[in-house]
């Protein structure tokens, strides 16, 4: 009877442990607005005792997060810098990623601006501060106003690097949080330009202007014509495990591919 009752207090601790499981995950606004809240609602749904935290301030903090051991999981929409590397080298720390939907940058404008297409010297060019006023792209006459992520996003890192030649932002750009605060200004804005990823091209109020006669469709990023695709990750301390893991597996099944596409990414080829 004494072995039967101490059978049934583990049993009751374990499920009692499995119900307060939490996942801590932080980092990039690209995936953590829209995307993994949605997997994580669709998760919970399988698995009731399981709660999140999730935290959408830029991939930078997602990558801290998990060299500090703040969460589970660091959502990121670039690749960890060599500084970042040697700092988790430094605490024992191992950085893994594991890409989990491939991204294309998208260059947009009011619904009202007449701009219909754009180089990428042009938009290089506009970024950097060298173009300002809109009749030198043919667009009708108007200072140009640039919206762009802030300093932590991946986004602002990826896009100095695909787009700007690594050059420094227009010292007028003004940067905002969240891709939907981008949409949003930009929305608001005739005159307005920013980046945005590809689950807010069709924000309400802009439109996407084509790049060398290409949109970030998914094909074009398969195909690799779109010149702004760029892979998005998962970051964690080594293989994931446990509750993580499981949440790996979910995002890479079949349904988690599905909800990637739905929300507008592209899903990695099946391993």
């Amino acid at each position: 009877m004494k072995k039967i009752l101490l059978s049934l207090t583990a049993l009751a601790a374990v499920t009692f442990a499995q119900a307060q499981s939490k996942l801590v995950i932080k980092g990039s606004d690209t995936l953590g607005a829209k995307l993994v809240p949605q997997l994580a609602e669709a998760y919970k749904a399988r698995h009731p005792g399981v709660s999140f935290e999730i935290a959408a301030e830029g991939s930078t903090t997602g990558i801290a997060a998990i060299i500090d051991g703040t969460a589970q999981i660091g959502m990121s929409s670039r690749r960890a810098k060599a500084t970042e590397m040697s700092a988790a080298a430094a605490k024992g720390v191992t950085l893994k990623p594991t890409i989990v939907a491939f991204d294309g940058i998208g260059i947009i404008v009011s619904a009202n601006n007449p701009i219909a297409k754009l180089t990428q010297r042009q938009v290089e060019q506009i970024f950097a501060g060298d173009i300002t006023d809109w009749s030198a792209v043919g667009g009708k006459p108007g200072r140009i106003s640039i919206y762009t992520r802030n300093t932590s996003s991946g986004t602002y890192s990826d896009f100095k690097a695909l787009a700007m030649k690594n050059r420094d932002y227009a010292s007028s750009s003004q940067k905002m949080a969240g891709n939907e605060q981008i949409a949003a200004e930009v929305a608001r804005n005739p005159a307005g330009i920013g980046y945005v990823g590809l689950a807010y091209l069709h924000d309400p109020g802009v439109k996407v202007v084509p790049v060398d006669g290409h949109v970030p469709t998914k094909e074009a990023i398969i195909a690799l014509k779109y010149p702004f695709a760029r892979p998005t990750f998962y970051y964690t301390n080594g293989q994931p495990s446990g509750e993580a893991a499981r949440f790996f597996d979910f995002t890479l099944s079949d349904e988690g591919r599905k909800m990637v596409e739905q929300v507008g990414f592209v899903a990695p080829p099946k391993s």
